[in-house]
């Protein structure tokens, strides 16, 4: 702890600083990629270029994310995860254009989550995971384009319905949660039976003979729930590969 009892003054982002930082992407965008650099406060400097596609401040030590981020109207992709973080702005929101939100690896409580995250109506993928939320928001089951929910690492004891109902949900990752044994059982057996491309990981990061594996108990519960058996029987995945909860190496496989 610095003296006074403040904490860690951090890297000072300056105009600069964050132009140099702007790249363009394969495909054409503009990225601002201020993640690793050690900041503490969420530099003010940067909406000046609320023209850019896509916003990394991850792995830094941010606190708090102001309501003027809601200036980035363009922003598809926006990475704030491994931070400090325990609420999320009301002017989150507006922006209506996000397609991609990562807040996983902070500090966020369901209280931090504002209702107004339902107005994402575009979004796709949302990382929740790796936080310290006790339930789940059921207005998230109002997000309609989502394809991909993280919820891992968390103090769930259940998943609202509305959410695993998604119409265009293909991957739901409720892994290391306090789910009651038959609940949790029952919500992760029955995304499985519904999401056709469910994997725990990302399949580019699974070997050969680990993509095989999981094809291959997927192949077999299919089997399984296609045959009439006579006494009902409990789903094995003991050959499922669980994916690794530090965040540096489960991040990536969010983007």
């Amino acid at each position: 702890m610095a003296k006074g009892g403040k904490g860690p003054k951090g890297k000072k982002i300056t105009l600069s600083v964050a132009k140099n930082c702007i790249k363009i992407t394969f495909d054409g965008r503009k990225r601002l990629d201020l993640s690793k650099m050690g900041i503490t406060t969420f530099p003010k400097c940067i909406l000046r270029f609320s023209d850019i596609d896509e916003l990394d401040l991850s792995r830094n030590m941010i606190r708090k994310i102001p309501d003027s981020i809601s200036k980035f109207q363009n922003l598809r992709w926006l990475d704030l995860h491994s931070n400090y973080i325990d609420k999320l702005p009301e002017s989150i929101g507006q922006m209506t254009t996000l397609l991609y939100l990562n807040v996983s690896n902070n500090r966020l409580t369901t209280s931090g989550l504002p209702v107004e995250l339902n107005q994402l109506k575009n979004i796709r993928t949302m990382n929740l995971g790796l936080n310290h939320l006790d339930s789940v928001p059921t207005t998230l089951g109002t997000l309609k384009e989502l394809h991909e929910v993280g919820l891992h690492d968390n103090l769930l004891s259940s998943i609202p319905k509305s959410i695993s109902k998604l119409p265009k949900l293909k991957k739901l990752n409720t892994k290391r949660n306090p789910f009651p044994k038959a609940e949790g059982s029952d919500t992760f057996i029955d995304s499985i039976k519904r999401l056709d491309n469910l994997y725990l990981v990302e399949e580019k990061d699974l070997c050969g003979p680990c993509l095989r594996k999981c094809q291959q108990a997927r192949d077999k519960l299919n089997r399984i729930k296609g045959m009439a058996m006579p006494t009902p029987r409990k789903a094995n995945f003991s050959s499922l590969i669980s994916p690794n909860s530090m965040a540096k190496e489960s991040q990536e496989a969010w983007r």
